[in-house]
């Protein structure tokens, strides 16, 4: 039987946990357990680039052993390869499946899985075995206080409290707790608190101009009853959360137009973007920060939280773990020059220079524009509707090079690609007759019977309907082996401006060379509305829209 492999309990690095409360009863319990027969469960460690050990999984189990045993005590170990993502998702989904884990603590853990798992929380309650249901209503414990989670990790309190306290604001939450607390209120008492607490109108973010006359206003309320809550309150909580969710929708559809993803976050989303930094340590470097204005993953939030309700954040990436991979890198890149950089400060003419490096870097920090047009799907399917468009073109004017295509096509096992109707309709219009669906007989005595024009008409219908059914693959190789010219079947339109972000106009503009025809009137423009700016990017007087067509667009 192999024996299991040990490691000295102090070389061990202490990982990060999302455990954060250790019950003292059971604690000691394990420690006495230790003591009388050791670790018997290995705890799970990973390599470090320095050559040590990180504990991943194990924490109560390293913490026993530490007090009953100490530093030099032999712990068995199971050593597995993970990156400080995969050890990160390791540690949270190992824990969270634990029974005696608090819910506060299965809440945090489960928000930064669902953040690893990109938003994606159908995915994250896979990963955790849970139910959707389940996943959401941890989630929603986010939206409690740090207080209240911390009093709930250590079961001053119980689920049920937290769950009422989630659905209030951080201020009454932090404000009804000592009282809960201090004496001893049940769910209930809570709940039947939390009941008399009502909508404060002053803090909606949507048009009031409704409520004042709305017998669900605690203002009217007070003219008709002699008892009533204060001014100022809505007692409709689902007119209110309704109107809230629409005036939320409208806030981010307005966003769209300038940035490639929008969301409303919720509870539970905190770890699932990140605002997005050139400098600082979080910051993933200038150059990076560019191409990131450019990536799908960048854009906006809109909050949907209670304390920051209709709240809008720019700049946000939404991929976390790209964001952190991006910021390593950044960290390591710097560091490797960085004796370099200390043997040229000696050198002469240092000081210059350094000088012109920090006038560089200070201008590359300055907000960064994108530097490509995301290939959304909208896109895509725009730019294939016009390689089949440009090529039909070319090929329909030249029978000789129909004729050659088609025979390809066919040779190349691409037959099941070219659909009957196109030819159907010209049979139809040419001879007005149906071929007949199943009728080969009399299709082949009709085709014998063709004048050879239209025989040469219905060649090129086939070839036309060829490249209108292939797939994107081998419409690109087409494309190749013609060399086709978009620039002479596009120009600048509106259809395809619009399929795009204010943002990624730029990027059009200058591969166009828009921004120097419009010279100084150009930042004028772009701070305008959407519909403003594709007026007048198609509209610059002079400039030449002819044989210029963006990247984006290229096969």
């Amino acid at each position: 039987m192999q024996q299991q492999p040990t490691m000295r309990l102090g070389d061990i690095k202490l990982g990060r946990n999302p455990r954060r409360y250790f019950d003292p009863a059971k604690m000691a319990e394990m420690v006495e357990s230790v003591r009388l027969q050791g670790i018997l469960q290995p705890v799970v460690v990973r390599p470090l680039d320095d050559g040590s050990r990180e504990l991943v999984c194990g924490g109560r189990r390293y913490r026993a052993a530490m007090e009953a045993c100490g530093p030099d005590y032999p712990m068995p170990i199971v050593l597995r390869e993970l990156d400080d993502f995969q050890a990160r998702t390791v540690a949270l989904i190992e824990n969270i499946q634990r029974d005696d884990m608090a819910p506060s603590e299965e809440a945090v853990g489960a928000a930064e899985l669902v953040g690893i798992c990109k938003g994606d929380r159908d995915e994250a309650a896979l990963q955790l075995g849970w139910t959707r249901q389940k996943l959401d209503s941890r989630l929603a414990l986010m939206n409690c206080s740090a207080s209240v989670l911390d009093a709930l990790d250590t079961r001053t309190i119980k689920l049920g409290h937290a769950e009422l306290f989630a659905a209030f604001t951080k201020d009454q939450q932090e404000k009804l707790l000592p009282v809960v607390v201090k004496e001893n209120r049940t769910v209930a008492d809570l709940k039947k608190t939390l009941e008399q607490v009502s909508c404060s109108l002053p803090a909606a973010i949507f048009d009031k101009a409704d409520c004042s006359a709305c017998p669900h206003n605690s203002a009217a309320q007070a003219e008709m009853f002699g008892e009533s809550i204060g001014t100022g309150s809505c007692t409709n909580r689902a007119c209110y959360n309704a109107k809230t969710e629409k005036q939320l929708d409208a806030i981010a559809a307005g966003l769209r137009d300038e940035y490639q993803t929008v969301r409303i976050v919720r509870p539970g989303d905190n770890h699932t973007r990140i605002q997005l930094v050139a400098d600082g340590p979080k910051g993933v470097g200038a150059e990076q920060a560019k191409a990131c204005y450019g990536c799908q993953n960048f854009g906006a939030a809109v909050s949907g939280l209670p304390d920051s309700m209709g709240n809008v954040y720019k700049g946000q990436c939404f991929d976390t773990v790209c964001n952190m991979k991006k910021v390593a890198a950044r960290i390591k890149s710097e560091k490797a020059p960085a004796t370099d950089a200390a043997k040229a400060a000696t050198a002469p003419g240092a000081s210059k220079a350094a000088g012109a490096a920090k006038d560089v870097k200070s201008s590359t920090a300055a907000s960064p524009e994108p530097t490509v047009v995301a290939e959304s799907d909208r896109v895509k399917t725009y730019r294939v509707a016009l390689w089949r468009k440009a090529l039909r073109r070319e090929v329909s004017s030249d029978v000789a090079l129909a004729r050659q295509y088609l025979i390809a096509v066919v040779a190349t096992g691409q037959a099941r690609s070219i659909a009957a109707e196109p030819l159907n309709t010209i049979w139809e219009r040419l001879i007005d007759d149906k071929p007949g669906v199943s009728d080969f007989p009399k299709a082949a005595s009709a085709a014998g019977q063709l004048h050879s024009d239209v025989q040469v008409k219905l060649l090129v219908a086939l070839t036309m309907s060829a490249i209108q059914g292939v797939d994107v693959e081998y419409l690109v190789k087409m494309c190749r082996h013609h060399k086709l010219d978009l620039a002479k079947h596009w120009k600048l339109d509106k259809e395809f401006l619009e399929l795009i972000t204010k943002s990624e106009m730029k990027v059009v503009a200058d591969e166009l060379g828009l921004r120097a025809a419009m010279g100084d009137n150009f930042k004028k423009v772009f701070a305008k509305s959407k519909s403003e700016v594709i007026d007048a990017l198609l509209s610059v007087e002079g400039f030449d829209y002819a044989g210029k067509v963006p990247k984006v667009l290229k096969y």
